[in-house]
This record gives C-alpha cells, sequence and structure tokens, in this order.
C-alpha cells in the first residue's frame, strides 16, 4: 500500500466523523466543513509525520479546532449555530434536537472537550492531549458542561 493510499483510507475513515465532531463543537456546519478540509489539506501535506501519532484523528480535530478559532477571531463575534437535527450531518444516534440545542448553548471551551470526550469517544487524558490544555482543565470543563446541560435538560447526566 503507497502512502496515497494509506491517506485516502484515513480520508474515507474519518473525514465524516470530523465534520459531525467539529459542527458539533462550533455550532456551524459549515465552519466545520471548511475546518475538515483544511486540516485534511494540512495532515496530507505532513502525512509522513501525522500518521505516526497515536490519534491521528486527534490532531486533525484540534487543527480543524485552531483553524476555525481563527476564523472567529478574524470576523470578531460567535457565530450562531446553524445545525438542524436532521441534516445531512447528524446520521448517528446523536440527533436529538434538544441534546444538539443544549450543547450548542455550551460556551465553546465546554462544547470543544465535551464533543472529543463523549462524541469522539476520547478519554480524559486524550482530549487533553488533543486540545493541549491540562487534563485537570478538560475534568473541570467537563463537570461545568455536564452540569450545565443537566439543568437545561432535566436530566443527571
Amino acid at each position: 500500500m503507497s502512502a496515497d493510499d494509506d491517506f485516502d483510507v484515513f480520508y474515507q475513515k474519518w473525514r465524516s466523523p470530523i465534520l459531525r465532531s467539529l459542527a458539533l463543537a462550533l455550532g456551524d456546519v459549515g465552519l466545520a466543513g471548511e475546518a475538515v478540509d483544511e486540516a485534511m489539506t494540512r495532515a496530507v501535506a505532513r502525512w509522513d509525520t501525522v500518521k505516526g501519532y497515536d490519534r491521528p484523528e486527534g490532531w486533525l480535530y484540534r487543527v480543524g479546532l485552531n483553524w476555525a478559532r481563527g476564523v472567529f477571531r478574524k470576523r470578531r463575534y460567535e457565530l450562531l449555530s446553524d445545525i438542524e437535527a436532521g441534516s445531512q450531518v447528524w446520521d448517528d444516534p446523536l440527533s436529538d434536537p434538544d441534546l444538539i440545542e443544549a450543547v450548542g448553548r455550551l460556551s465553546l471551551k465546554l462544547r470543544t472537550v465535551v464533543v472529543a470526550r463523549y462524541h469522539m469517544d476520547f478519554s480524559t487524558a486524550e482530549v487533553a492531549e488533543v486540545l493541549g490544555i491540562p487534563e485537570g482543565t478538560v475534568k473541570s470543563r467537563l463537570s461545568r458542561a455536564l452540569d450545565q446541560l443537566g439543568r437545561e435538560l432535566g436530566e443527571v447526566l
């Protein structure tokens, strides 16, 4: 298998899950599409290095988030969520409109941690590594996010 084939397999496996995760974390499907495309472009350019990472998909998620944060800074305002339950992005069990709306109301810092931990199924240590923050910060943000989601959804999460 050539390096190109190796990247093609990675791309096919991870583009959609990263797109859904970034859309959920960012609250903007269009921006998430641009971010995943930018991250994939950077991944293919550095594929010899990226493929050696323990979680190349984590690297991809972080690069996409960082790129989108740059867009947020350039626009100087927070984008509103355009996620609609049932849209083509939501082809998995995480299509509960109440949950999507509640997650969308979390701050970007809380959303990115929640999405990485629960939607991407990363451990707290992996979330910390992917986002470049201490594991204690991940746990703190998860706690605050789950408290807020619990209050909004009327459930114990």
